[in-house]
């Protein structure tokens, strides 16, 4: 089972700039969207009627804002989905969507970002929080997760071009990489840097200075899954050959026998 996480920056945007194309040469079993900036209504029928699958979507209540959606093959309908996180405060935003299929449930998120202020800081580090408590149960129910996504927080030296001058920047804050250490050590896989201990790529380029000419990125978008999903792990990449958005996409490949 092959699944993809994007920030599209837009969904009405990427639909304009090869989205369609994409899907039709990967032919992803599932995908979560982040930062889809549209409403039900504001979606092009097109995107709404793609051959072979359908859709979820969660659209922040601030219109043209954040949002989720997960495309899913026709013949992969979720037993069950739903939208937030248990503390109502993280759930205007539309930043979580959660479907639950037969052998794991997949929260796309799109994680706040800290850069504006401290408050909005505090938010994103609440926001973390509240998910690894609510997953943590979830794992501790037998159930089995896996959580894709902008995390909009880069967690080692190796993952940004320029970690010593972005060291006090909301994204590469001690503080927010150590809450990725403390998932970590919660018991859940970054897969990509668990296949690649020693790999340098990176998923997300600023728009200024020529970023990704220069591949002067960061590696903020990804798929972290439960331990007892580890030994389902096949392949994790970052498509960064993939164009459209100030995002490329990331995948992960997992098999399931039965």
């Amino acid at each position: 089972m092959k699944l993809f996480s994007w920030n599209v920056n837009g969904i009405r945007a990427v639909a304009r700039k090869g989205f369609f194309e994409w899907i039709e040469a990967v032919k992803p079993d599932i995908v979560g969207l982040q930062e889809v900036r549209a409403s039900e209504e504001q979606l092009p029928e097109k995107i709404k009627s793609i051959p072979g699958y359908k859709y979820l979507l969660n659209a922040g209540e601030k219109k043209g804002y954040s949002g989720t959606a997960t495309f899913y093959r026709e013949d992969l309908e979720p037993a069950n989905s739903w939208t937030g996180l248990t503390e109502e405060r993280f759930n205007q935003e539309g930043r979580t969507l959660v479907t639950e299929y037969k052998n794991f449930i997949l929260y796309n998120i799109y994680f706040p970002n800290g850069q504006k202020d401290e408050k909005r800081l505090q938010f994103k580090l609440d926001f973390y929080d509240a998910l690894l408590a609510e997953i943590k149960t979830k794992v501790a129910q037998g159930k089995k997760i896996v959580v894709c996504g902008d995390y909009n927080t880069a967690h080692n030296e190796i993952d940004l071009k320029h970690p010593k001058s972005n060291s006090k920047r909301s994204g590469f804050l001690r503080i927010e990489r150590d809450w990725l250490d403390k998932l970590q050590k919660s018991g859940f896989v970054d897969t990509y840097r668990h296949l690649n201990p020693k790999k340098v790529k990176y998923s997300w380029w600023s728009y200024r200075f020529n970023a990704r000419k220069t591949n002067a990125g960061w590696r903020i978008d990804y798929f972290w899954i439960s331990e007892n999903l580890r030994d389902n792990l096949v392949n994790a990449e970052i498509n960064d050959q993939v164009f459209g958005s100030d995002h490329c996409p990331v995948s992960l490949e997992l098999n399931f026998q039965d």
